[in-house]
């Protein structure tokens, strides 16, 4: 897959948690913090980054940082994902649906945020297992990573669009992927 270049898109960037860290030692108690950050640009692309520092502001950055490093493209169809995923990543499951238009982002946690700055407007999602927003957030990442558009499998199966999708004549021009 190709490296996306983050500076050539226009990147919204979200805190989803942060957590504070404490280090018991023979001088007192040491302090840091991690933050995780999620920047998207609401038109398919979407990353997550994990930033540790002493302090907060420190540790946003790093997580922004990351976050532009690994930027992945969401394939999106008429504002909803092209097929449904089920995904496993540690202990978190996560389950993402096509939806009709108007049904808006049926998710919670750190998912609604990933979804949202993907740019996907109407999806519904289940968290099953870890409730962690830490976990649920590399999951959700994982899943979208793992969904492939219309032009993908079509490549793959070695056939055309057309012959793949007979019932949409328009696809071509409705989906960002």
């Amino acid at each position: 897959m190709a490296k996306i270049d983050p500076d050539k898109l226009n990147l919204e960037e979200r805190v989803i948690r942060t957590n504070k860290c404490q280090k018991t030692t023979k001088g007192g108690r040491t302090m840091s913090w991690s933050a995780l950050v999620i920047v998207g640009d609401r038109d398919g692309h979407v990353g997550a980054g994990l930033g540790k520092a002493r302090a907060i502001p420190d540790a946003i950055r790093k997580g922004t940082e990351a976050a532009k490093k690994n930027i992945i493209k969401v394939p999106i169809v008429d504002g909803t994902l092209p097929h449904e995923i089920f995904t496993k990543e540690g202990a978190a499951y996560i389950m993402l649906k096509p939806a009709s238009a108007g049904t808006g982002i049926v998710a919670g946690s750190s998912m609604r945020v990933i979804l949202e700055l993907a740019g996907v407007h109407d999806v519904l999602g289940k968290s099953l297992g870890s409730s962690n927003s830490t976990n649920v957030c590399w999951a959700t990442f994982k899943a979208l990573g793992e969904i492939k558009s219309v032009e993908d499998v079509a490549r793959m199966r070695s056939t055309t669009v057309e012959k793949l999708t007979p019932w949409a004549k328009n696809l071509e021009g409705s989906h960002a992927g």
